[in-house]
């Protein structure tokens, strides 16, 4: 296989387009998740969406909801259901950390990013805070002075 498949092939990412728009984004960490072999070749080929996928947290386990993993094309009657429901795999102190934020009360656990490390498929979940309608407005004045910014240096030039 050349070289710019495997590269291309090693960096396959799912963003959340939503998360950094709608929270402010606190401690990441990273989790493996808990699949099926044909959600794993779903993800492969970049059928998965998790902009509306929320952690929560259900007898000391943290599961991934609403994640939709397309079913896989060339699977048979054992594919998998596209929005069940995922074990998120963390170490015990990550869980123990997350699960004393969110019972604090005010955070939310949001997916920012579905990957694969090596083999293995990972996701990338923060702890967050939701953003009121004037940090939003914050948020796209500040964008706005900085790309106006750029243009100046860019006529400068």
């Amino acid at each position: 296989m050349p070289a710019a498949q495997k590269e291309k092939k090693r960096y396959t990412e799912i963003r959340n387009a939503k998360a950094h728009r709608d929270f402010f984004v606190r401690e990441r960490f990273e989790a493996g998740l808990a699949l099926r072999g044909t959600e794993v070749k779903s993800i492969r080929a970049r059928r998965a969406q998790i902009n509306d996928a929320f952690g929560r947290l259900d007898k000391g386990e943290l599961w991934l909801f609403n994640a939709h993993i397309d079913e896989y094309a060339f699977g048979n009657l054992h594919n998998h259901s596209p929005r069940r429901s995922r074990k998120l795999l963390l170490h015990r102190h990550q869980l123990r950390k997350i699960s004393q934020a969110m019972l604090a009360g005010g955070l939310a656990l949001v997916p920012l990013r579905l990957y694969f490390k090596d083999a293995l498929v990972k996701v990338e979940i923060a702890l967050c805070a939701g953003k009121q309608l004037h940090d939003k407005r914050q948020d796209l004045r500040a964008r706005a002075e900085l790309m106006e910014a750029r243009r100046a240096l860019a006529r400068n030039r």
